[in-house]
């Protein structure tokens, strides 16, 4: 898709809009309109009636975007703080080189800033045009990014953190990792959870095909969404069955339903659903580990000068990264010091709450997030999400509190989703805080 100047207004207006459509390599520009399948993306209130006038039969849409593609490394997203780079450590795990190494990337090409998300990926956010060629250089040289482009497009791989070399997640993975080509061409966001140990860790992290451990101790393969998975009798012949369940999702209409847990098709006869998973094990909790340590990154983010304060503890060999805003840092007398900038304490609520980055960092945010759901993190019980759009990418679920920003102000919704029917709405920040306040002290 490109950008079609021609359809310009004839009067000249030049708005600034965001959250234009972007495909490819599009990218939203002052004075450009992207469009998909003759729908206008227009989020600048005072250029609706321009618009109007010069297209009265197109349809417009003043909602946030929602992009249908996930950002990688050589595939960058453009935010309002520049462009997001999505690492993948393979296997799950950073030596400490390659930790030292991204934290200065970080510092170089962008922000300084790192975020843990909620698949286990590190994201740089801050990177410009100019700078992510040198990132690249980087990233691919310590083994973070693929030199293949392709390659580092296949779907994401997420593995169970407490794996052991060997093991039969470590097993699946790498047998895996060696079969990625014989994949079809799968949708952007869908994914693979490896989570094969003792008790499954990952049921209710977002994945599409799940290699994990049954009830009765062996293997399956389970297609999310379906209770009950297919027994198989070793990591080889789990990683078989999935790359013949990823065609058979393919070629049964899988791509149009986008994910595996909203295709309606049935199994194939090949995949009975006859295995229970095991009961699922608790998330790694913080503090002292078997392997190390565990510390906590408050509302999945950490500046890069903050890691390496981590890393450069001698006894530190290697960092795994979890789905829950949480680091593994493996070696033997890791220091169990508070480290500034991090967590040590399971009842923090920065460990939970969900915020997304919010203004400025996402084009499509109208106000802060951060900063409210940090004043707001000694205040509120229950679960709370701050999004800085109808969107709601920080959380999908009803939340007991959700503050959505509209228009530079926020909505209040209690036991609802960020794009649900509020109780107040255009609110300051200040209150906002007065209201929870209120309510509180009920």
């Amino acid at each position: 898709m490109t950008t079609d100047k021609r359809d310009m207004p004839a009067n000249g207006s030049e708005p600034r809009l965001r959250g234009c459509l972007q495909m490819s390599r599009a990218t939203s520009r002052q004075g450009e309109i992207s469009r998909e399948s003759g729908v206008y993306w227009v989020l600048n209130e005072h250029f609706e009636a321009d618009f109007n006038a010069a297209w009265p039969s197109a349809v417009v849409c003043k909602h946030p975007l929602i992009r249908g593609w996930c950002p990688g490394a050589w595939r960058p997203m453009a935010t309002g703080d520049g462009l997001l780079v999505r690492v993948r450590p393979r296997l799950g795990r950073l030596t400490r080189g390659q930790l030292l190494a991204l934290c200065a990337a970080a510092e170089t090409f962008g922000s300084g800033l790192i975020e843990l998300t909620s698949r286990a990926n590190l994201q740089l956010r801050g990177v410009s045009d100019a700078t992510w060629p040198g990132l690249m250089d980087v990233l691919v040289e310590q083994g973070l990014a693929d030199p293949d482009r392709e390659r580092e497009r296949r779907p994401q791989r997420l593995l169970a953190p407490d794996w052991r070399a060997g093991d039969a997640t470590h097993a699946a993975a790498c047998l895996l990792e060696a079969r990625l080509n014989e994949l079809p061409a799968l949708p952007d966001k869908l994914g693979i959870a490896i989570d094969a140990g003792p008790a499954p860790l990952l049921g209710e992290v977002s994945a599409d095909f799940r290699i994990e451990r049954s009830a009765e101790g062996g293997l399956l393969v389970r297609a999310d969404g379906r209770a009950l998975g297919t027994p198989v009798d070793s990591p080889a012949a789990a990683v078989e069955a999935l790359i013949r369940l990823a065609h058979w999702f393919v070629e049964s209409g899988g791509r149009e339903a986008g994910r595996m847990r909203r295709h309606p098709a049935p199994l194939p006869a090949w995949m009975p659903p006859v295995a229970a998973p095991a009961e699922p094990g608790a998330r790694l909790a913080l503090g002292e580990h078997h392997r190390g340590r565990v510390v906590g990154l408050p509302f999945g983010r950490a500046s890069a000068a903050a890691l390496r304060a981590v890393v450069e503890q001698d006894a530190v060999s290697a960092v795994r990264v979890t789905p829950w805003r949480r680091l593994l840092l493996e070696g033997e007398g890791v220091s169990i010091a508070p480290i500034a900038g991090l967590l040590d304490d399971e009842r923090d609520p920065r460990l939970v709450m969900q915020a997304c980055p919010g203004a400025p960092h996402c084009e499509q945010a109208s106000v802060e997030t951060l900063a409210l759901a940090e004043r707001l993190s000694g205040r509120v019980a229950g679960s709370v999400h701050v999004s800085g759009c109808a969107k709601g990418c920080a959380c999908q679920q009803p939340t007991d509190l959700c503050l959505t920003g509209r228009n530079g102000r926020y909505d209040l919704i209690t036991s609802g989703r960020a794009d649900a029917a509020p109780i107040a709405s255009g609110l300051t920040e200040s209150e906002v805080l007065e209201l929870v306040s209120r309510r509180r002290a009920r």
